[in-house]
């Protein structure tokens, strides 16, 4: 029978279980500076200090970029990865908390051995005994049970569970990254499209020109080197357009990995974009608070902080005993037939301790990396809010100047529009020198291809703000591999 003080001691060791060495993490505040409006949105129209949606893009109104993005977060397979990496997470947070249940096992076995007894003089002469032959059977079951008395148990579970949350956070952190990087090679790909546009327009206009230039050199009214200019614009315009729709093909096989598929299964209704996608409202940003709550590295690194806080206790619980409680049962026989009854029963219960001492020199060096690799993290930490405020600050300012710049460059293209078309009555009309039509020819394209350009980067501008604001990852569904299409089908697209 088990007596009192084996039942004292396993309710004290209980008891003590809740005691936990080495440092409780606490999560750090933000500073009011950090958690204040930005500067660049303090003086903006165009900024609004409401939160950021979960769709930023659907801010766009663009079907196809709405799809494009739902497909890429589906799909993706960095976003896999980091799916994958956070399952793993989950497995090793549960290994962690079956440390605070006992370790079973089972046992069973049967052994038939030969006992070879050489040379017995007791023995009778001529008996021919000279060797025992048995059989063994056995049943066992065996239970430990580690007494979490300074809570190495329950720090491992704190490190597996701030582990885990920060796997999440990376896969949150993919998915912004993947829904920011599917708008802008959307962005690109419409925007290269509508340069390639403006430079065949350009091309369609120095045609023109040169058709008239020819005429005129026919008739006597121009030189060679007038013709020669003209011709030289032309092939000028002409060399634009490869370049142009190499990238914009370059973008749209971008675009086909980015939502996991084959370049040679490119999006055909992106393919079919012309004009970049335009936002109509202002940009809803909210404050330093919510970025700091809403970016997923930020959670992240606060989340790996607080793993490897855990991990410091986790080193400091080897600098003292680890009691285990072991118990066994079994059973064991030479037939069969008598494993059941009384006499094949045994039993042991009891604590067993094991402890380092004196030399812990081990312990107290895993304790010094422990408590540096925490107070790496907690650099990191603060380096991660440092670099998403800075990014935000930059992201605004770039998109500022980005505004401003497109303004300008519409209107110095309506300009340029209104005095090319001046130019070239004039020039019906004798009054201006064909350089002088030349000349307007060639500002205007120039002025066409900037707002193009210009139009391109402010998209891309807008998008590099959402994705400096950290939104797209709350509505995210799990990303799988896309469904194998067969052969048939395939051929039927």
């Amino acid at each position: 029978m088990i007596g009192p003080r084996v039942f004292a001691a396993i309710g004290l060791a209980g008891l003590l279980s809740a005691c936990a060495v080495g440092p409780d993490y606490v999560a750090k505040a933000p500073a009011p500076a950090e958690a204040g409006a930005f500067v660049e949105s303090r003086a903006s129209p165009t900024l609004s200090t409401q939160p950021l949606p979960a769709s930023w893009w659907r801010l766009f109104e663009d079907p196809v970029l709405d799809r494009l993005v739902g497909e890429a977060l589906a799909h993706n397979t960095d976003l896999r990865v980091a799916s994958a990496n956070l399952r793993q997470a989950r497995a090793l947070l549960s290994e962690a908390l079956s440390g605070r249940l006992p370790s079973t096992d089972l046992s069973a076995g049967y052994t038939r051995q030969r006992i070879g007894l050489g040379a017995q003089p007791a023995l009778p002469a001529g008996t021919g005994v000279d060797a025992i032959t048995t059989d063994l059977f056995t049943l066992g079951f065996d239970a430990s049970y580690e007494v979490d008395l300074f809570g190495r148990v329950s720090r491992s579970v704190e490190a597996a569970r701030g582990d885990r949350d920060a796997a999440a956070a990376a896969l949150d952190a993919a998915r912004v990254s993947i829904a920011a990087e599917t708008a802008r090679s959307y962005a690109q790909l419409c925007g290269f499209a509508a340069q390639v546009d403006v430079a065949r327009e350009t091309v369609r206009l120095q045609d023109q020109t040169l058709d008239l230039t020819r005429r005129l050199f026919e008739g006597g009214r121009s030189s060679q080197r007038d013709l020669d200019q003209a011709s030289a614009l032309l092939e000028q315009a002409r060399a634009a357009v490869p370049q142009f729709e190499a990238e914009r093909r370059a973008a749209l096989y971008a675009l086909a990995q980015l939502t996991g598929k084959p370049p040679a299964e490119a999006d055909s209704a992106a393919a079919a974009c012309r004009q970049v996608p335009v936002l109509r409202q202002l940009v809803p940003v909210g404050d330093g608070a919510a970025l700091l709550a809403r970016r997923p590295d930020v959670r992240q690194a606060e989340r790996q902080l607080a793993a490897d806080t855990a991990r410091i206790g986790i080193a400091t619980a080897e600098l003292f005993p680890k009691i285990n409680l072991l118990g066994s049962v079994s059973l064991g026989s030479t037939e069969a037939s008598d494993l059941g009854k009384s006499r094949s029963f045994s039993w042991s219960i009891g604590p067993l301790i094991s402890w380092s001492f004196p030399n812990i020199s081990v312990a107290r060096a895993r304790i010094r990396q422990a408590e540096a690799g925490a107070d790496a993290s907690l650099a990191t930490f603060d380096g991660t809010v440092l670099t998403a405020l800075t990014e935000v600050e930059q992201a605004l300012a770039r998109y500022a100047g980005a505004l401003d710049r497109n303004a300008a460059l519409a209107r110095a293209e309506a300009s340029s529009a209104s005095a090319a078309r001046l130019s070239r009555i004039r020039f019906d009309y004798g009054s201006d020198s064909f350089l002088q039509l030349i000349d307007s020819e060639r500002e205007r394209a120039s002025a066409r291809a900037a707002l193009a350009e210009s139009a391109a980067a402010l998209a891309d501008a807008q998008v590099s703000l959402f994705k400096a604001l950290g939104g797209g990852w709350e509505d995210a569904v799990e990303a799988v591999a896309r469904p194998a299409v067969s052969d048939g089908a395939a051929a039927g697209e």
